[in-house]
């Protein structure tokens, strides 16, 4: 199923609609279609065969990989066709399934000018669909990316036909193991200073220990460029603490509440640091909308009316936080929120989707639109609840007689 829904992801993108077998380059990336399903295979033009509703629906569209490492693919490929080397990313960043504080971290390289999708590694080196996904990429490395191709973050193991730089354990190559995950950060953000313009406008400091409510931070850090270092809950370490003294310019928001950064470690923070502000919600659910409603000059994604893009991933798949960073910095352009189990929408993502539902009054063609990715299978989040997001996103009239 994921391989039938990448095709039809980049058949979408591109705006094509056939589906003949053509080895052209009008074709869609090289990403094979013919996996097993459990089960009887369904009959030719089904809607099964299709993947509707449970691909796409109104205003919803997913990416539908069983595991991180195959929404992963399923987003790159989306966000870069690659059917001509004008579609295709310059760099990407390689991951390790095991690390996901760095793969948080790693979502900055997203941004302009590097614009690197992430992909996932293992262990034992690359998943069929990272492989297959970084082959369909091609990535050759740029300017900007200092002629890259592959950055391989912590312990990610990197294919060994690419230009390749190692991002570990507070050095940007050679590697060092086992550092954690603010040694890792800093040394994302040490890389981001080398291959971004400009200094970062703004820093986020996440939990490392609660990467659910580290999660939201890789959205904004693909969307704006600002790196995303960590804390512990009581304790600021060093290497985020030395990353801070060189921005310190740069105002910081904390991201989650005090049982996952306390309020110590918030003024640990502004002994170094000029600005120091919270963005919070006192569980996962919340804390994701509260940066979305953020407003705080440039910093922020200020989603409080409608005629935006949104992600929905499952709050205990911080890998997915990361793996669909780039649908934040392209398209439709918008914040990371989280729902918690597979089959009911939270009551207060209900709400704020409800706040921000677009309508209008005389002509629907002139309106402003939402539209949602949804991350995961449906084991992930069950076709019921993409429904009711759908739902929630529809274009409905106000006003008037009605």
């Amino acid at each position: 199923m994921f391989a039938l829904a990448v095709a039809l992801l980049v058949a979408a993108v591109l705006g094509g609609g056939s589906s003949g077998e053509s080895g052209g380059d009008g074709g869609p990336a090289p990403i094979r279609a013919g996996v097993e399903k459990a089960g009887d295979e369904p009959s030719p033009g089904s809607v099964e065969e299709l993947g509707f509703p449970a691909f796409a629906t109104s205003n919803t569209t997913r990416v539908g990989g069983s595991d991180p490492a195959a929404n992963a693919a399923g987003v790159a490929l989306a966000v870069y066709p690659s059917t001509d080397d004008a579609l295709r990313p310059s760099a990407v960043a390689l991951v390790d399934a095991n690390d996901r504080p760095a793969a948080i971290a790693a979502a900055v390289l997203a941004a302009e000018p590097v614009r690197a999708p992430l992909l996932i590694a293992e262990s034992d080196g690359l998943p069929e669909a990272t492989a297959e996904a970084l082959n369909a990429l091609d990535p050759q490395g740029s300017r900007e990316t200092l002629g890259v191709e592959v950055f391989a973050i912590e312990n990610a193991t990197a294919p060994g036909d690419r230009e390749v730089t190692e991002v570990a354990g507070g050095e940007v190559a050679p590697r060092k193991s086992g550092t954690g995950p603010a040694a890792a950060a800093a040394a994302i953000a040490r890389l981001r200073d080398r291959l971004f313009p400009r200094p970062p406008e703004h820093i986020v400091v996440a939990s490392a220990a609660r990467p659910e409510f580290a999660m939201p931070a890789a959205a904004w850090a693909a969307r704006s460029g600002d790196p995303v270092l960590f804390a512990n809950a009581r304790k600021l370490p060093a290497a985020t603490r030395s990353v801070l003294r060189r921005h310190r310019e740069a105002p910081v928001y904390v991201l989650g509440p005090s049982s996952a950064i306390s309020s110590e470690v918030v003024r640990e923070i502004a002994k170094v640091s000029d600005d120091v502000s919270r963005v919070s919600g006192e569980d996962p659910v919340a804390n994701a909308i509260a940066l979305a409603r953020y407003d705080d000059g440039d910093f922020g994604w200020n989603v409080n009316d409608p005629g935006h893009g949104f992600v929905v991933a499952r709050s205990d798949s911080p890998l997915d936080a990361a793996a669909a960073a780039p649908l934040s910095a392209s398209g439709t352009w918008g914040p990371l929120l989280l729902t918690e189990s597979a089959d009911t929408l939270p009551q207060a993502l209900r709400g704020y989707l409800l706040d921000v539902k677009p309508g209008y009054t005389t002509d629907p063609t002139r309106a402003f639109y939402n539209h949602v990715w949804v991350i995961g299978d449906e084991e992930a989040i069950e076709v019921s609840q993409q429904a009711e997001i759908d739902a929630l996103a529809e274009l409905v009239e106000i006003g008037g007689d009605r």
